[in-house]
C-alpha cells in the first residue's frame, strides 16, 4: 500500500464537519453505523468492566478511543494511503475477519454465554477488525478523515485490552505469575534472614501464613500498566524508539512493582499485621497508581522537545478530497462495502440477540446440596466440611456442600470427596466459574498436576453413561489422588474451556437454542482410588442418582 505524507495538515472540528458534508450519504451512513458499533460494545463490555478487578480500566476505554482520534487527527502524523486494488482487498479481509469472528462469537454464546471471557473476547476481536476496515477507507488520500498514525491504531488496539482474556491464556498467565511471585518472595525473605516455608502458592511464616492468590499473581497490575503504556506512547511520545520501549518496560515494571506489593504484605504479616482487608486493597491501589505515574513519567522524559516553528510557515495544502476524488470508482466502491460489512455485522448481532431467550426453569428451587450427600451411610465413616463458608466471598455463592466418605478396605483406606457448588440464574458468569475448577485451585495448596493421557472422557455408574467429565490426577508428596469434574449451565454439561467445532456448536444452539442466564451446578468428585474401583459402589450410585434431576 503506498502511502503520501502531509506533515502541514492537521484536522479541526471545522475541517471534520467539512469533509462529512462533502462524503456522500454512504459515507455519513458508515459514520452512524462505527457509533452504533461502539456504543454496542461498551454497553456490553460494561458488566465485565463493572464486575472484574482486572478490567476496571476499561472504564475510561470508550473515552480513550474518541481522544486518540482526535489525537490522530490534530496531533499525529498525517498519513493517508493511495487508495489502490491492495488496500481495498485489504479492506475486504478485514471486514470478511470481523465477521467471522463476530459469528464465532455468537456460536460459542450459543454454546456457552453472553459473558464467558471467550466470547468477549471474540466479539472484541471482531469490533477490532471492523474498526481497522473503516479507518484504512477514512485514511484514503480523496478521503483524508482519520490519518494512518500510531494514535489511531492504538485507539483500535486499546478495545482488545479492555475485554476478558481467554480463559487457558488468563490461567496460563496467572498460575505463572502466581508461582512466580512466590518462589521471588521467598528467595528475598529467606536473603533478609526470615524464616519461611512454601507450600504451592502459600508462603508458611513463624508466626503466621501468606497466600499469594490469583488478585496477587499481578495480571491485573499487568494488563492495567500494558493499557497505560499503549496509550502514553500514543499521547506523550513522539519517536518510534521512544514509543517502543515505553511500550516494552510497561510489562516488567508492573511485574516488578507487584512483588514489591506481595513482599511489603508479607513482611507486615511476619510482623502480626492483619493484612487483609484496607492494607490488601490500598497497597493494590498504591501499586498501581505509582506504576502508571512512573510509566507516564518516563514518557514525558523521553518525549523530545517541541521543533520551533517557522515565522513563514509553508502554507498547509487542501486537505479536503477534491469532488473528482470522492467520486472515483475504487474509493466510492471500498466506502460502499465498508458500509455494507457494517450493516451485516449489526445485523448478525441483531439476529442473536433476537434468538437469545430466558433460561429454562426460570422458577425452579434451589437444589439443597445437603440433602444431596447422604449424611449417615452404612459401612462408612462421614465428615462434612464446616468451613467452606470462607470460600463463599472468592466463589461469591454460599451455596457449597462438601462430603468426605472413608472405609477399610483390604488394599487400604478408600476415601471419596463429593463437592458442590451451586450459582442460581443470572448470579454469575460462566467464565468464573470456569475459572476455579481443580486446575486452578489445587496447585495453589500444594498439589501438583499430573498429566494424564485422557484428559475429558466417558464415565459409566449404574448402567447409565454419564455426560463428559474432566479427569486430572494429583500428587501431594506419596499422595495420589484421581479427580472428576462436571460444570453444568441450564441443567446439562458444558467444557467452557474446551474448543468446539462449529458444527458442534450449530447443533448446541439448534437443540438449545440461544439462552441467557442460566442457572450453574458445579460436581467434583475425587477419590485415591480410580474410578473402575469406585463406581460400583452403592454409595456413589445414591449419590448420582440424587444428581439425575439436576442433568448429571
Amino acid at each position: 500500500m503506498s502511502t503520501e505524507t502531509d506533515p502541514h495538515s492537521h484536522f479541526g472540528a471545522a475541517t471534520v464537519a467539512s469533509v462529512s458534508s462533502r462524503l456522500r450519504a454512504v459515507g455519513r451512513l458508515t459514520l452512524g453505523l462505527v457509533f452504533i458499533l461502539v456504543a454496542a460494545a461498551t454497553l456490553y463490555l460494561w458488566p465485565q468492566w463493572r464486575h472484574n478487578p482486572d478490567l476496571q480500566h476499561g472504564w475510561f476505554t470508550p473515552l480513550i478511543f474518541v481522544l486518540l482520534i482526535h489525537e490522530a487527527r490534530t496531533r499525529g502524523t498525517s498519513r493517508f494511503l493511495l487508495p489502490t486494488p491492495f488496500a481495498a482487498g485489504v479492506v475486504a479481509v478485514l471486514l470478511i475477519a470481523g465477521l467471522f469472528l463476530l459469528v464465532g462469537g455468537g456460536l460459542y454464546m450459543a454454546s456457552l454465554e453472553w459473558t464467558h471471557a471467550l466470547v468477549a473476547a471474540l466479539l472484541t476481536s471482531a469490533l477490532c477488525a471492523l474498526l481497522a476496515a473503516c479507518w484504512i477507507v477514512w485514511s484514503f488520500s480523496t478521503v483524508r478523515l482519520v490519518p494512518l498514525n500510531w494514535p489511531a491504531a492504538v485507539a483500535i488496539f486499546l478495545w482488545l485490552l479492555s475485554s476478558p482474556l481467554p480463559p487457558g491464556t488468563y490461567g496460563t498467565l496467572t498460575h505463572g505469575l502466581q508461582a512466580w511471585v512466590t518462589s521471588s518472595v521467598l528467595a528475598i525473605l529467606h536473603f533478609l534472614g526470615i524464616a519461611a516455608m512454601r507450600h504451592g502458592n502459600i508462603i508458611q511464616l513463624t508466626n503466621s501464613s501468606v497466600g499469594i492468590e490469583e488478585a496477587c499473581s499481578g495480571v491485573r497490575s499487568l494488563i492495567s500498566c500494558v493499557y497505560a503504556g499503549f496509550f502514553f506512547s500514543a499521547t506523550l511520545v513522539r519517536g518510534h524508539g521512544a514509543r517502543a520501549l515505553v511500550i516494552v518496560l510497561a510489562a516488567p515494571l508492573a511485574i516488578a512493582m507487584n512483588l514489591l506489593r506481595s513482599l511489603t504484605l508479607t513482611l507486615l504479616a511476619h510482623q502480626g499485621i492483619e493484612i487483609g482487608g484496607p492494607w490488601h486493597d490500598a497497597t493494590g491501589y498504591a501499586i498501581l497508581g505509582l506504576t502508571a505515574a512512573l510509566l507516564a513519567g518516563l514518557a514525558i522524559k523521553l518525549n523530545p522537545p517541541a521543533t520551533p516553528v517557522s515565522e513563514n510557515p509553508r502554507p498547509p495544502k487542501n486537505t479536503l478530497p477534491s469532488s473528482s476524488g470522492l467520486d472515483a470508482p475504487l474509493p466510492r466502491f471500498c466506502q460502499k462495502l465498508v458500509a455494507g460489512g457494517l450493516l451485516l455485522a449489526i445485523g448478525v448481532v441483531v439476529l442473536f440477540v433476537l434468538n437469545t431467550r430466558p433460561a429454562k426453569n426460570l422458577n425452579h428451587p434451589a437444589p439443597d446440596l445437603a440433602a444431596l450427600l447422604p449424611a449417615n451411610v452404612e459401612g462408612w465413616t462421614t465428615r462434612a466440611s464446616d468451613d467452606l463458608a470462607q470460600f463463599s466471598a472468592q466463589l461469591q455463592t454460599d451455596r457449597l456442600a462438601q462430603t468426605t466418605y472413608s472405609r477399610p478396605t483390604p488394599q487400604g483406606q478408600l476415601e471419596i470427596t463429593v463437592y458442590l457448588a451451586y450459582w442460581p440464574m443470572g448470579s454469575i458468569p460462566v467464565s468464573f466459574v470456569a475459572a476455579h475448577t481443580p486446575d486452578a485451585c489445587w496447585p495453589g495448596s500444594g498439589w501438583v498436576a499430573k498429566p494424564t493421557a485422557n484428559p475429558r472422557t466417558a464415565l459409566t455408574i449404574a448402567r447409565r453413561t454419564l455426560d463428559d467429565v474432566e479427569y486430572r490426577q494429583f500428587t501431594q508428596g506419596a499422595f495420589l489422588q484421581h479427580v472428576w469434574y462436571w460444570h453444568l449451565y441450564n441443567g446439562r454439561v458444558i467444557h467452557p474451556e474446551g474448543a468446539r467445532s462449529p458444527r458442534q456448536l450449530l447443533s448446541l444452539a439448534f437443540t438449545y437454542g440461544f439462552h441467557r442466564e442460566g442457572e450453574q451446578l458445579f460436581v467434583r468428585v475425587s477419590s485415591n482410588r480410580p474410578w473402575t474401583a469406585i463406581a460400583t459402589e452403592p454409595l456413589l450410585q445414591e449419590i448420582f442418582a440424587r444428581l439425575a434431576p439436576l442433568g448429571l
